[in-house]
């Protein structure tokens, strides 16, 4: 691998690695003071939701923007919405959207 891909790599890394620690060491120093819980700050409540609404909005951009690829992630969405609609659980969700997806790219392709 080139080097600028390993800087890529370890600086995602990073970023990951922050994004988790920190919110947990102002925690943990909150609650080992005085003020405990009721001090918790309003932007951590609201941290983990936009982190999982950044990833979705990434996830439904397609790397190449065609038809198909507009198409095969409309239909892989929606099977995983139905998916998750009836079972409501987190993996079953996710593995029947790729696999829907890719199966429409596939079949778009031969």
């Amino acid at each position: 691998m080139s080097t600028e891909l390993w800087i890529a790599v370890i600086a995602c890394a990073i970023g990951t690695l922050l994004m988790r620690v920190i919110p947990f060491l102002w925690m943990q120093r909150r609650l080992n003071s005085d003020t405990g819980i009721n001090n918790m700050p309003q932007w951590l409540g609201i941290l983990g939701p936009l982190m999982i609404a950044a990833v979705l909005g990434v996830s439904i951009m397609p790397v190449n923007p065609s038809a198909i690829a507009w198409i095969a992630t409309a239909i892989g969405l929606s099977v995983t919405l139905a998916v998750w609609s009836r079972l409501r659980s987190l993996g079953w969700p996710v593995a029947a959207g790729v696999a829907v997806f890719g199966l429409v790219q596939i079949a778009a392709h031969i």
